[in-house]
């Protein structure tokens, strides 16, 4: 499943977000500072592409692939981010940069990181 990068944003965005409770769109252009014309357009993209439902209510859902992407984007933030910090890296920037990173590696190279990374921090 090939979708852009934006949209792995607001996939990985809604994934978090749902963890604290349940989500509009309006909550995602505060967590991702966009305007809520934007994540309008994308949330009715994303919509018609299958990986996010609204109820009537407004609330925001992903589906089974919606969350196939998001877990999978979010999983490589989070280590990303935690190994970058363990580096020493600003924990803000850390996570700026792992947004980056996240979207560009491919399955092999995130599984070899992966593995690096969880032997580095005695994950394993």
């Amino acid at each position: 499943m090939n979708i852009h990068e934006s949209a792995e944003n607001y996939l990985e965005a809604i994934l978090a977000l749902g963890e604290k409770g349940p989500v509009r769109s309006i909550d995602i252009a505060q967590h991702l500072k966009f305007s809520k014309p934007s994540v309008s357009r994308a949330m009715s993209l994303l919509r018609e592409g299958g990986f996010v439902v609204m109820d009537q209510g407004g609330f925001l859902t992903l589906t089974d692939d919606g969350l196939e992407i998001a877990r999978r984007i979010y999983e490589r933030h989070l280590l990303l981010t935690k190994w970058l910090i363990h580096l020493g890296v600003d924990e803000k920037v850390a996570a700026e940069d792992a947004c980056r990173i996240e979207h560009d590696l491919s399955v092999e190279s995130f599984d070899a990181l992966r593995s690096h990374i969880n032997r580095d921090l005695g994950l394993e």
